[in-house]
C-alpha cells in the first residue's frame, strides 16, 4: 500500500483527487494539507510515501515545502501538481528533490500511474514540461559555456550536460529532459568528470563553480 499525502489549498480539487485515488486499492490517502507548512508537518507526522504537492499555496509554496520535506525525510517522494504557467518553478523544484511534475489536467489513470511510478523511483516529466526543462537548460549564459568549454575542452553537448549537472540535475533527470537513455546520460557524466578531473559529482560541481567564477 502506497501512502499518499495531498497538499493543495483548493479544497474542492483536493477532495476530488482523494476520491480518484481512493478508487485504487494500492493507494491510501493519509491526509490533506492546505499549505506548505501543513504539508511539512503532515509529512513528519504521517510519513507518506508520496506527497502530491501543489505549487501556489499560501504561507509556504510547494517549491520551498518540497525542499524542506526532502531535507527532513529524503525517502518521501514529492510530485509537483502544477499548471503550465508554473514552469518557472521547474528547475528549483527538481533541484530540491522533486520526483517530477504533473499537470492539473492529467487524467485519473495517468495520475495513479504517476504516483506508482514516482514511488518506484521514476522521474515523472510530461512532454511539455520536459521541453521546458530542456529549453531552460539551454538558456544559460554564453559566458558560462565559453568558460567551461575552454577550461575543460568539452564538446557543445558535454557543456550542455555539464551545466545541467552544475544546476543539480541527476542523470535520470538529464536523460528525461534531453530525451537520452539513462545509460547515455551516465556515459556523458562519466566523460565530463574525467575531463574535469573530478572524483565525484560534488567535486565536479565545485570545479565548474570555480571555473565559472574566474
Amino acid at each position: 500500500m502506497i501512502k499518499v499525502l495531498i497538499a493543495d489549498d483548493q479544497a474542492i480539487l483536493a477532495d476530488g483527487i482523494r476520491s480518484v485515488l481512493s478508487s485504487c486499492p494500492d493507494l491510501e490517502v493519509v491526509g490533506i494539507a492546505q499549505d506548505g507548512f501543513s504539508a511539512l508537518e503532515a509529512t513528519e507526522k504521517l510519513a507518506p510515501d508520496v506527497v502530491l504537492m501543489d505549487i501556489r499555496m499560501p504561507n509556504m509554496n510547494g517549491v520551498i515545502a518540497t525542499q524542506e520535506i526532502k531535507r527532513r525525510r529524503p525517502e518521501t517522494k514529492v510530485l509537483i501538481l502544477t499548471t503550465f504557467d508554473d514552469s518557472d518553478y521547474i528547475l528549483n523544484a527538481i533541484n530540491y528533490g522533486a520526483s517530477g511534475y504533473l499537470l492539473k489536467d492529467v487524467s485519473a489513470s495517468m495520475l495513479i500511474d504517476a504516483i506508482k511510478n514516482a514511488y518506484a523511483g521514476d522521474t515523472i516529466l510530461p512532454a511539455k514540461i520536459a521541453r521546458r526543462i530542456a529549453d531552460a537548460a539551454k538558456m544559460v549564459s554564453s559566458d558560462r559555456e565559453i568558460k567551461l568549454k575552454r577550461r575543460f575542452a568539452l564538446s557543445d553537448r558535454e557543456v550542455e550536460i555539464a551545466l545541467m549537472i552544475y544546476e543539480g540535475f541527476t542523470n535520470k533527470q538529464i536523460a528525461s529532459a534531453l530525451k537520452l537513455s539513462d545509460g547515455t546520460a551516465r556515459n556523458y557524466s562519466s566523460t565530463i568528470y574525467e575531463k574535469i578531473g573530478a572524483k565525484s559529482r560534488l567535486d565536479a560541481m565545485e570545479k565548474m563553480r570555480q571555473a565559472i567564477l574566474e
